[in-house]
């Protein structure tokens, strides 16, 4: 299957992987905006079925509530039901993963990918530091193996291009093993890569020296 590509802005595209949604529309990208869905998409992409209970034991929030907002993931096509099994009526994610990127001929999906992207960052965020906080207990050399960094440097636009690809490649080779198991090396753990690239916006006074 060919790669898919993401919108255009000025002769910039992006490979997205062939297992991952482009979401670009402002409803679609508005019905991700909540704390508890994001969670929920969180949980799916690891390739899992679950029912609106195991949602619940997973997230901490009751049935009812994870029953509503996977109805509405659903509405705008970011969760379906799977098949039953027996009386277990599991959902699953339509896509592996997603991409979000907000159609610029559209003045609602701007301000809606910004307010998506916001949230997604704080729920990161917050995880990270659910682990910070729990991560004396474990074996140090799997603390050791962890990295929190933050750099800055001068670029050119081709170049933030060049990094932002290159960050995406280096997970690739991890794709397909939450899905299968039998990908997954010896003593594998669930682990958790978030990075973030972007340029400060130019100082109308010239003054970002």
């Amino acid at each position: 299957m060919p790669e898919q590509m993401q919108p255009e802005v000025q002769g910039f595209t992006r490979p997205v992987s062939p297992d991952d949604a482009v979401i670009s529309q402002a409803d679609a990208i508005k019905a991700m905006t909540h704390p508890l869905r994001i969670r929920l998409l969180s949980l799916f992409a690891a390739g899992v079925e679950l029912t609106a209970t195991q949602c619940a034991e997973r997230t901490g929030e009751s049935v009812a509530s994870c029953s509503f907002h996977l109805r509405q993931l659903q509405k705008y096509g970011h969760v379906e039901r799977a098949e039953p099994h027996g009386k277990e009526r599991p959902w699953r994610a339509v896509s592996r993963g997603f991409s979000v990127r907000p159609d610029l001929a559209d003045p609602e999906s701007w301000p809606a990918a910004q307010a998506f992207g916001s949230m997604f960052v704080a729920e990161q965020f917050a995880a990270l530091q659910r682990w910070l906080a729990d991560a004396g207990r474990d074996d140090p050399a799997w603390i050791y193996a962890t990295t929190q960094t933050h750099q800055e440097y001068w670029a050119t636009r081709d170049e933030l291009d060049d990094l932002s690809r290159r960050l995406e490649e280096i997970a690739a080779p991890f794709r397909g093993r939450s899905e299968d198991p039998a990908k997954r090396p010896p003593g594998a753990r669930r682990a958790h890569l978030f990075g973030a690239v972007w340029s400060d916006i130019p100082d109308p006074e010239g003054e970002d020296a």
